[in-house]
């Protein structure tokens, strides 16, 4: 399904009951930026994998990635003292070539940096250095590991990839990733498989600490819950699969208007592999770039008029609003639900 395919069939789903019919109802509309505390910076779509739900659609035959310029634009961006984390996306963020030396410069910003990696990549050449990089800079690692069970993680992310991962894990562990006393982060991320909301992040994480501990003598700091959204990749498989209305109406039944103040758009923006300004990785892929008529790019990036930019939104944001809230930290703090 192609860019103008997915748009449509997203704005069919909004036409009625819109979200931005249900932040109206909340006196959340319109949906304005706080500030900016998190960059996330999407420097590449090429994967070593092809995930059933990868809403960028990375796989190994991607070629975008962020160009030099605008990787030291962004560096020049971070300078700004609001800005407290840098988070580093893909694809795959090991296969650009000069992710080396982005995350060595990035680590001298002083900020709080962090890479999401798929864990299985760090096994292969010549990405194998990256354990040990990662381990110098002190990066927090944060790996996606949909689930504790190696079928339901291979049943998304490809046969023998749960393996991979788990030996990723172990080797990051040899290093003090996980353990609390040496101050080096490894964190998980769970993604349902299927077409259902994550369960309790709290309970899940109390799941996924005992199975690989116990089955494997893995640990980590923190497990992450995301809801996976109706874009990209997984998208397509909701149409596929036939459970794309199905989907969207528990999105809608699950909505949560406490979630709304602690959206991740509100204090994060993401930059695009051409170097392109969004709201978040989701408004990314679907070419939906900021409103309030600004130069949208890392190169004209305007901290003042961006942390307090208009939001866009579409059907797609119900995802983030779904039952305890999603966003790339987790699920949302300061809850009431019920």
């Amino acid at each position: 399904m192609d860019l103008r395919e997915q748009r449509e069939l997203l704005d069919q789903m909004d036409r009625s009951d819109s979200f931005m019919d249900r932040l109206k109802v909340c006196a959340a509309y319109p949906l304005r930026a706080q500030s900016i505390n998190v960059l996330q910076i999407n420097i590449t779509r090429r994967c070593n994998l092809c995930c059933r739900h990868c809403h960028v659609e990375g796989s190994a035959d991607r070629t975008e990635e962020l160009s030099r310029e605008n990787m030291e634009a962004c560096l020049r961006a971070a300078a700004r003292p609001e800005i407290t984390t840098l988070d580093i996306t893909g694809g795959a963020p090991e296969m650009h070539p000069h992710f080396e030396w982005f995350l060595k410069e990035a680590s001298e910003t002083r900020k709080r940096l962090l890479v999401r990696s798929n864990g299985a990549i760090l096994l292969e050449d010549p990405y194998r250095r990256f354990l040990d990089i990662y381990a110098d800079t002190g990066v927090e690692v944060v790996v996606s590991l949909p689930n504790p069970l190696q079928e339901k993680t291979d049943r998304m992310r490809g046969t023998g990839v749960f393996e991979k991962i788990v030996s990723a894990l172990k080797e990051l562990n040899a290093r003090g990733y996980g353990d609390p006393g040496t101050g080096r982060i490894l964190n998980l991320v769970h993604n349902p498989v299927g077409a259902i909301l994550p369960a309790s992040q709290q309970a899940l994480e109390g799941e996924y600490r005992s199975r690989l501990r116990q089955d494997y003598g893995v640990e980590f700091n923190s497990l992450y819950c995301l809801t996976n959204c109706p874009v990209g990749r997984y998208l397509d498989f909701l149409k596929r699969s036939g459970n794309f209305l199905d989907y969207i109406n528990l999105l809608k039944q699950s909505f949560n208007s406490e979630a709304v103040s602690n959206v991740m758009c509100r204090t994060t923006l993401s930059v695009g592999v051409d170097g392109r300004l969004f709201d978040c990785d989701f408004n990314q892929v679907l070419d939906l770039s900021p409103s309030d008529g600004m130069e949208m790019h890392i190169k004209n990036f305007d901290f003042e008029k961006l942390a307090q930019r208009e939001i866009v939104v579409r059907g797609h944001c119900f995802a983030c609003t779904a039952g305890s809230g999603s966003s790339c930290q987790g699920a949302l703090p300061k809850l009431v639900t019920g």
